[in-house]
């Protein structure tokens, strides 16, 4: 089966009334998506009481002077698998460049940078992410559930993580609070 869109680089941002409460208001950094499946990165939810100096203590890496920044609620799946999006200034073991807009790292070389402050300038952190099978996205494109915008890096960092939702929807030229959550029925 061959896919509908390729949305790597782009936001997918759950619409009003997905049915599953995980991805409420959520907001996808999309990084892979061909026909083996998709990746994408949850920026829309931060984990409270969670920070990066927790994060580094548990992987046994030395805070240091870096800011205590939130982690993000990246996705139901491996939700103990830590990922990096971030600028493309950086590049470590695994870095992989996303449609030439930003990078996804996920390996501690990442964060030993950032902490040294030799890292990436800007980045992001999420616990988890969201997965989808071969065609699986696709199909859920076609039914009420997502919409895709295209955004620059400034979603990621230089907007809130409680007002990217809102941002992706203006980007699309949609205010939000005119949506329904429920879709039609013939």
């Amino acid at each position: 089966m061959e896919t509908a869109t390729f949305l790597t680089g782009q936001f997918l941002l759950a619409m009003p009334g997905i049915g599953d409460p995980r991805f409420a208001q959520a907001v996808i950094a999309m990084c892979a998506h061909d026909e083996q499946g998709a990746l994408g990165i949850g920026i829309g939810a931060e984990i409270a009481g969670l920070g990066l100096h927790d994060v580094l203590k548990q992987v046994d890496i030395t805070p240091g002077d870096v800011p205590n920044a939130p982690i993000h609620f990246g996705g139901p799946v491996e939700t103990r698998r830590g990922f990096v999006l971030h600028s493309r200034d950086w590049a470590g073991q695994d870095t992989i460049d996303v449609a030439g807009k930003w990078s996804l790292s996920g390996t501690l070389d990442v964060l030993r940078a950032i902490a040294d402050r030799k890292g990436p300038a800007r980045w992001l952190v999420a616990l988890g992410y969201a997965g989808w099978g071969a065609g699986q996205l696709d199909a859920e494109m076609t039914r009420h559930g997502w919409l895709n915008v295209d955004d620059d890096e400034g979603m990621l960092f230089d907007s809130a993580a409680d007002g990217r939702w809102t941002r992706g929807f203006a980007c699309a030229g949609i205010d939000p609070r005119l949506l329904g959550s429920e879709s039609g029925h013939a």
